[in-house]
This record gives C-alpha cells, sequence and structure tokens, in this order.
C-alpha cells in the first residue's frame, strides 16, 4: 500500500505548527470528538497489536477535583482550566487480550507470564506510543494538546484505578488552542546530532 505524502497545510496542523498547549478556550471537547481521537489512535501500531494504553478522559468538575491533588503545583492549574485531561495509562493485565488482538502466536502470553521483565517492557513501551497516538489524532482532529508528566502517579493510581489492574503513565490537557496559549518553539536538534545513517 503506497501514500502521497501529506500536503503542507497538514504537516503544519500535526508537526510543524503544533506546539504543547498550556490554555485553551472555553469551547467543550463533545464525547463524539473524544471517541473519533480514540478510533483514530486505536490505529496506530504497537508490538503484536498488544494495545496496552488505556485512556481515562477526566471532564466533570467532579473528576477534575479528585484529579487536582495528584497534580504538581505549576500543573494543577492546566488542568482547572483545560476542557479535557487525559490519564494515559498501562493495563497491567493486556496479555489477556492478546489472542483476540494477536492470534498468530498462542504461546505469547503464556511466554510474557514467566518473564515479567519483557513484560513490563512491552507494556510501558507500546502503551507510551499509544499516548503519542492519541495525541496525533487529537491534532488531526482540530484539538490542542498539552502533554505533563509532573503528578504523583502513586496518587492518581489510587484515586481513579484502585483495583491496581491500569497505571497512570503520563497525562495530555486537550481542547482548542486559546490565543497566547502556547511558548514560542524551542529549538530542536539538527539531523546530524540526533541520526546515524548505517
Amino acid at each position: 500500500m503506497s501514500h502521497s505524502p501529506l500536503d503542507d497545510s497538514a504537516l503544519r496542523q500535526l508537526f510543524l505548527d503544533a506546539r504543547s498547549m498550556h490554555s485553551f478556550s472555553d469551547t467543550p471537547v463533545d464525547n463524539a470528538l473524544l471517541q473519533r481521537v480514540y478510533e483514530l489512535a486505536r490505529m496506530g501500531p504497537t508490538a503484536q497489536n498488544s494495545q496496552p494504553a488505556r485512556y481515562a478522559f477526566v471532564v466533570s468538575a467532579q473528576a477534575k477535583a479528585r484529579l487536582l491533588p495528584a497534580m504538581m503545583p505549576g500543573n494543577a492549574p492546566k488542568v482547572q482550566a483545560a476542557p479535557v485531561t487525559v490519564i494515559i495509562a498501562m493495563d497491567s493485565r493486556f496479555t489477556e487480550t492478546l489472542l483476540t488482538l494477536w492470534p498468530h502466536d498462542p504461546a505469547l502470553p503464556q511466554r510474557l507470564a514467566t518473564n515479567a521483565a519483557m513484560s513490563e517492557a512491552m507494556l510501558r513501551r507500546n502503551a507510551t506510543l499509544g499516548g503519542a497516538y492519541l495525541m496525533m489524532a487529537a491534532r488531526a482532529l482540530g484539538l490542542a494538546c498539552g502533554p505533563m508528566s509532573g503528578f504523583d502517579a502513586a496518587k492518581v493510581d489510587a484515586e481513579f484505578f484502585p483495583d491496581g489492574r491500569w497505571r497512570s503513565n503520563f497525562m495530555c490537557n486537550l481542547g482548542f488552542a486559546a490565543p497566547g496559549g502556547a511558548h514560542a518553539r524551542g529549538p530542536r536538534l539538527d539531523f546530524d546530532q540526533a541520526c546515524q545513517v548505517l
């Protein structure tokens, strides 16, 4: 399957003009749009189609009030003001769906069950990919993103995932960009600094 390159407008929306957003407009994000974001994000590739990322969309004032005590001081106002804060989590029992998602290797769940280090690496790596796909899907659908890692994961997990199955990985505020809601683009490493062609 071959594809044509995206046009400049799409590249600007996804990458070149996009910023980590620190403030958002008052426009709400409806649940149907959040579902569309997920339906795009789930199409991103993960190892053995494992799809271990899970998403808790914190929208209501009551849910925000539960989340705020776990946020670092600099991030609490961002959560308070954002229409949506997504807790991007990892399903520690992701192997339970592998026979459905990856039927090509029936022995894979057992191999992971007997190798905790491999299972944890697969979980964390692919759940993080899932969070990145969610951000790109949100941008593709016109939303702005404000990813964050400044929070107390133990508090978040105790409050939102008390059974221990899901574990928080990182967070991302979602909404429609407010004017002046992002800092100027920071520098990026050049190709020769960050890449090797071997």
